[in-house]
C-alpha cells in the first residue's frame, strides 16, 4: 500500500460559457464553498497526496484567486494548462476551429506532474466521499500482472444522478459478473416519465426504458500512470483522422473504451451508492444546498471546510 496516488481535476471547462472568467461557480456550503472544496476535502481523506488542476490559462488568476489559494495551504497542488495549441510537431489548429481538443487532451498535459497512479473527476461535479475511497484503494492496491492496463471507475446507480428539474445525458454502462466494465452506452433525454418509469434515448433516438440501478458512469476513472504515454502516443493518429472537424474530441471515455475492445486495458466497476450531483439546472443549485446542509446534519462534513 506504498504507492502515492494524485486527483487530476478537469477545469478547463470552467468559465466557457461565461467568457473568462469563472464568477459562475456557485457557491452552495454555508460558508460559500464550492462544488469542488467538497471534493478536495473528500480526496485528501481517501488518501490522494497530491492534486493537479487542469485549466486554461485566461483563467489562470481568477481560478488561483477563488479556488486555489486556499486549497494550497492544505494540500500539494499543481496546475497544467490546456491549450488549444499545444498539439505534436506537424500539427496546427485548423482555420475557424476554437473548441478545446477534449478530457483526453487535457488529461496529456498532465504528463510531467503525474508520478504514479492517479484518478480523474470532472471540477463542478460532487461526487461524495465513497467514490474517492474506492479509487483511492484500487489504485495503491498490489496485483497480480494480468498483463492488461488496470483501471477503474466509479459507477453511480442510475436514480442517484438525476434531476428533478429536467432530462439528463448519461453513459449507461454493461458490467460483466465479475465486476469489469463491458461497455458504456450513451443514452440521452432521462428523465421519470408519467407513469413513474424512466426512459432516455439511444444514439439510434430509439426511446429505451431504464433500471433505477443501472450503472452510470460519471467520469470519475482510476488510471495507471502509462495511460499518459499511450494517449500522447495516440493523439497524431486520431488527429490525422479527426483534426480537421471543427467540433470534434479526443475523448477519455472513448479512449478507454478502445484499449479495452484492443485487450489492452481491463475496467474495474466500483458501484458507489453516493448520490452525484451537477448544476445542470439553475433550480439544482438550491437541492445542491439542501443536500449539503443534510450532509453536515449527519457529520459528514464540519460546517466550515476550512478555517
Amino acid at each position: 500500500m506504498g504507492k502515492k496516488t494524485t486527483l487530476v481535476i478537469m477545469a478547463a471547462g470552467l468559465g466557457s460559457r461565461y467568457g473568462a472568467g469563472i464568477k459562475q461557480l456557485a457557491k452552495i456550503g454555508p460558508h460559500g464553498e464550492i462544488i469542488m472544496d467538497y471534493s478536495v476535502h473528500d480526496a485528501l481523506e481517501a488518501g490522494f497526496e497530491k492534486l493537479v488542476f487542469v485549466i486554461r490559462k485566461d483563467i489562470e488568476e481568477d481560478f488561483r484567486e477563488i479556488i486555489g489559494k486556499r486549497i494550497e495551504k492544505i494540500a500539494d497542488v499543481d496546475y497544467v494548462f490546456q491549450e488549444i495549441t499545444a498539439l505534436p510537431e506537424g500539427f496546427s489548429v485548423p482555420e475557424g476551429r476554437t473548441k478545446p481538443w477534449g478530457t483526453a487532451h487535457a488529461l496529456m498535459q498532465c504528463r510531467k506532474q503525474v508520478q504514479g497512479p492517479f484518478g480523474v473527476i470532472n471540477a463542478d461535479d460532487f461526487y461524495g466521499k465513497e467514490g474517492f475511497r474506492l479509487i483511492n484503494d484500487f489504485l495503491r492496491a498490489d496485483r497480480a500482472d494480468s498483463g492488461m492496463m488496470e483501471m477503474c471507475m466509479a459507477g453511480y446507480h442510475l436514480v442517484n444522478t438525476l434531476s428533478k428539474y429536467g432530462s439528463v445525458n448519461r453513459g449507461i454502462c454493461q458490467v460483466s459478473g465479475d465486476g469489469y466494465l463491458q461497455s458504456i452506452s450513451e443514452t440521452y433525454n432521462i428523465e421519470r416519465k408519467e407513469d413513474g418509469i424512466l426512459r432516455g434515448e439511444n444514439q439510434q433516438k430509439e426511446v429505451v426504458e431504464l433500471q433505477e440501478d443501472a450503472i452510470a458512469s460519471m467520469n470519475m476513472f482510476g488510471l495507471p500512470e502509462k495511460f499518459l504515454d499511450v494517449l500522447i502516443e495516440k493523439f497524431p493518429s486520431w488527429l490525422e483522422k479527426y483534426g480537421k472537424e471543427a467540433k470534434s474530441e479526443y475523448l477519455l471515455p472513448r479512449e478507454v473504451d478502445c484499449l479495452m475492445k484492443e485487450g489492452k486495458a481491463r475496467v474495474k466497476v466500483l458501484e458507489d451508492h453516493d448520490r452525484w450531483f451537477g448544476v445542470t439546472y439553475q433550480e439544482d443549485r438550491a437541492l445542491a444546498e439542501e443536500a449539503l446542509r443534510e450532509c453536515i446534519a449527519k457529520g459528514l462534513y464540519p460546517e466550515q471546510l476550512y478555517r
